[in-house]
C-alpha cells in the first residue's frame, strides 16, 4: 500500500474541476464530516484540547514561567521583598498533510456507486494515523514540531517500565500515574496499544480473582483511576516504545489553520516517493481526489509549585515495554 503520492501536473492548460466545480460530487458539507471523522480516528484530535483556529503559519503561546514568591516581614519595621513572574513563548507551527486517492472514472460513473462510503474512511484512517504517530511518537514528524510525546517523556524520566506486577506500575507508587502526579499534574486519560486490554483483563488479586472484570459475561470498563482508556487502532500506536500513555491531555493542545479541503484532478500523474508514476491519469481512465489539511500542536507544560524544575516537569508518563 502506498503511503504517499506526489501529484505533478505537466500540461499547464488542464482541466481541473474544483470546489467550485465539484459542488454535486462534493457538497460542502463533506468537508465538516471529514474533519470531524479524522477526529474519531486520531487519538490526539480526540483527546487532545483544540485551541481557536490558526491566522497565520504560526501561533505563540504565552507560557507561565516563573512563579511569585511571598516572604514573611522581619517585625514592624522589616522590609518587603519584591518578586517577579515571567512568561516564556512557545510556538505551534503550522504544517501540512496530505494524501491523493486515485478513483477509476468508471467507478464515479456508476451512479448507485456509493463514493464517498469507501473514500471516507480510508482519509479518516490515513490523516489520523499520521497525525497519532508524529505528535504521539515523532514518527516521520515534520523538522518545525516539537519532539514526541513519549519522547520528551522519557526525556524527563517519567517512565515505569513493565513488571511482573501491572498493579504497582500503574496504580502504585513509583508508578505511571504517580509520575504524572509528581509533576503536579492530574491524568485524565489514557491511550494505551490494544495489546493493554488483555493484561488488564489477566489481573488478579491474591486469591485468583480478577481485579479488572466484574464478570466474564459483561463488557469490560476500560479506564484506570476513573479515567478512560482509549485504543488507537489505525495501526499509529508503537508498542514498542510505549504500551500505555497516561496524562492530563488538556496540556495536549493543537491548533488547526486548515480544514480539509479537496481538490479533483482529471488530468497528471500520480508519482511514488521514489519517482515512478503510480497512475497516469489520462491513460489509466481516472480522477484523482486531494484532501490537504494544516495543523500543529504544543505542549504548554507551564510551571506550578509541585514542580518548578521544567527539565523534569511534564503532564504524561509512560509505561515502557519491560526488557
Amino acid at each position: 500500500m502506498k503511503k504517499f503520492f506526489n501529484l505533478q501536473l505537466f500540461d499547464t492548460d488542464v482541466n481541473i474541476i474544483d470546489r467550485s466545480g465539484a459542488e454535486s460530487l462534493i457538497p460542502d458539507e463533506r468537508a465538516a464530516e471529514i474533519i470531524q471523522g479524522a477526529i474519531a480516528q486520531s487519538t490526539v484530535l480526540s483527546m487532545g484540547r483544540r485551541l481557536a483556529n490558526m491566522t497565520a503559519a504560526q501561533s505563540r503561546l504565552p507560557v507561565l514561567d516563573a512563579l511569585p514568591v511571598a516572604y514573611f516581614v522581619n517585625g514592624d519595621a522589616g522590609q518587603k521583598k519584591t518578586t517577579k513572574q515571567a512568561w516564556d513563548k512557545k510556538v505551534i507551527y503550522a504544517e501540512e498533510i496530505a494524501v491523493i486517492v486515485p478513483i477509476p472514472e468508471a467507478v464515479l460513473d456508476d451512479a448507485e456507486y456509493d463514493i464517498w462510503g469507501e473514500v471516507r474512511p480510508r482519509l479518516q484512517e490515513a490523516f489520523g494515523q499520521v497525525i497519532d504517530a508524529a505528535v504521539l511518537f515523532g514518527t516521520d514528524k515534520p523538522a518545525t514540531w516539537r519532539e514526541g510525546l513519549v519522547p520528551s517523556a522519557v526525556a524527563a524520566g517519567a517512565t515505569k517500565a513493565l513488571s511482573a506486577d501491572l498493579y504497582t506500575d500503574l496504580l502504585g507508587e513509583g508508578g505511571v500515574i504517580s509520575k504524572v502526579e509528581e509533576s503536579g499534574y492530574f491524568v485524565t486519560g489514557h491511550a494505551a496499544d490494544i495489546s493493554m486490554r488483555a493484561k488488564l483483563r489477566g489481573l488478579k488479586d491474591g486469591n485468583e480473582r480478577p481485579l479488572f472484570l466484574s464478570s466474564m459475561q459483561n463488557t469490560g470498563n476500560y479506564s484506570l483511576d476513573g479515567s478512560a482508556i482509549n485504543f488507537p487502532r489505525n495501526g499509529a500506536f508503537d508498542k514498542a516504545q510505549a504500551l500505555l500513555i497516561s496524562g492530563d491531555f488538556s496540556q495536549l493542545v493543537y491548533s488547526i489553520r486548515q480544514d480539509i479541503t479537496f481538490k479533483l484532478f482529471t488530468e497528471g500523474v500520480v508519482q511514488n516517493t521514489d519517482g515512478s508514476i503510480a497512475y497516469n491519469l489520462m491513460q489509466n481512465d481516472m480522477v484523482a481526489l486531494r484532501a490537504v489539511m494544516r495543523l500543529g500542536w504544543e505542549i504548554p507544560n507551564p510551571v506550578n509549585a509541585m514542580a518548578k524544575d521544567k527539565t523534569k516537569r511534564f503532564p504524561f508518563a509512560v509505561l515502557t515495554p519491560g526488557a
